[in-house]
């Protein structure tokens, strides 16, 4: 009997973990896009490829429904010499936020 508690907790346990991978993947997915249309917006170079995570944390939208919070980092160029970090912060499957530097990029969402 115990053992069968064991397997099912394994089980469990698996699937939650499936489940955080999936949509991670999704979110970063997401996160790159963002990243790739605001660099286009501003006519700047995306660089790398891809978005890195930076962090996570559970928050709360306007209406106060609860969902991960997560920032991803990347990299760009305007001049082709110097990189600047840029950033996008989705909350739960939505683009929050989207910055060049210093510079918030409106409309940036995909």
């Amino acid at each position: 009997m115990l053992h069968d508690f064991g397997l099912l907790f394994l089980a469990l346990a698996g699937g939650l973990v499936a489940l955080w991978w999936r949509s991670s993947v999704e979110a970063r997915d997401r996160a790159n896009v963002a990243a790739q249309r605001a660099c286009q917006r501003e006519n700047v170079q995306f660089l790398d490829g891809t978005v890195a995570f930076q962090r996570v944390a559970p928050a709360r939208d306007a209406e106060g429904r609860f969902a991960l919070r997560r920032t991803y980092v990347f990299d760009y160029t305007d001049d082709g010499l110097t990189r600047h970090q840029g950033f996008v912060v989705l909350h739960g499957r939505e683009v929050e936020l989207v910055g060049l530097g210093p510079t918030l990029v409106p409309g940036a969402s995909p």
